[in-house]
């Protein structure tokens, strides 16, 4: 399989070309690109959570914790928290994802398991998803996808890695196919993976309804003036178009 420098090698190159056509052709503001790019980038490191020990283990780990509570800064905001609350929240959050949260991947998944598959690269897309709120929903969509596609991007290039090729012949390793899949032979693994998903996307479905009750001033742009709706109006678009379809039913 593909080492850590080659993950984090090539979903920084991948975020990097995320970044630029969001902001050249999707009109995302340059902070937002330059974001995504990097949440890519470090996402390339998330399905190394199930690895036993280890330099993968450790950065994933100490990145997602350092990440995870300064991206729900917009969070905090829009439940009103004050700074102390804020601080609170973050501390809390940091020790449960590096010692509680780690400890469970430890324990219940195994390397190459469900947390290497494609519903879980969707189940971290909507994760970043309800972590970041943001006054644009096609900005929010928008980050939220570069995890999902950090995330990919070590899926894939682990399938790339398992097909060697020496003197002209081609040879699948055992690991082939491990990676991009959509479940294992572990029919309680499957279960619980789909229903984390399930319940995922129920709960980001619903996000909007509930911030628009709890913090309409979230959805105010004149305070957010650097994430203004109109500065993604592309992407506002076809996500528009996306919505109406679904919002009909």
């Amino acid at each position: 399989m593909a080492g850590f420098k080659a993950h984090i090698t090539g979903s920084t190159l991948v975020g990097v070309a995320y970044g630029y056509w969001g902001t050249v052709h999707q009109g995302m503001p340059i902070e937002s690109g330059m974001l995504a790019a990097g949440l890519c980038a470090i996402s390339g490191m998330l399905p190394d959570l199930d690895s036993d020990s280890g330099v993968p283990l450790r950065e994933t780990s100490n990145a997602a914790s350092a990440l995870v509570p300064m991206l729900m800064i917009d969070r905090f905001r829009a439940l009103q928290m004050t700074a102390e609350e804020m601080a609170l929240a973050a501390m809390l959050i940091y020790l449960f994802m590096r010692f509680v949260l780690v400890g469970i991947f430890k324990k219940y998944t195994v390397h190459r398991g469900m947390w290497h598959s494609l519903p879980a690269a969707a189940s971290a897309g909507l994760l970043a998803y309800l972590v970041i709120p943001c006054p644009s929903e096609a900005i929010r969509v928008y980050k939220s996808l570069a995890v999902a596609l950090g995330f990919m991007t070590h899926l894939v290039m682990d399938e790339i890695w398992s097909v060697q090729v020496r003197l002209g012949r081609t040879r699948l390793k055992r690991s082939f196919g491990t990676a991009l899949k959509f479940s294992s032979n572990n029919a309680w693994a499957n279960l619980s993976t789909y229903a984390k998903l399930f319940l995922l996307a129920y709960l980001a479905w619903n996000d909007h309804g509930f911030l628009q009750k709890h913090a309409p001033h979230l959805h105010e742009p004149h305070l957010h003036e650097s994430q203004v709706p109109h500065l993604a109006q592309p992407a506002e678009q076809w996500l528009d178009k996306l919505r109406a379809p679904l919002s009909r039913r």
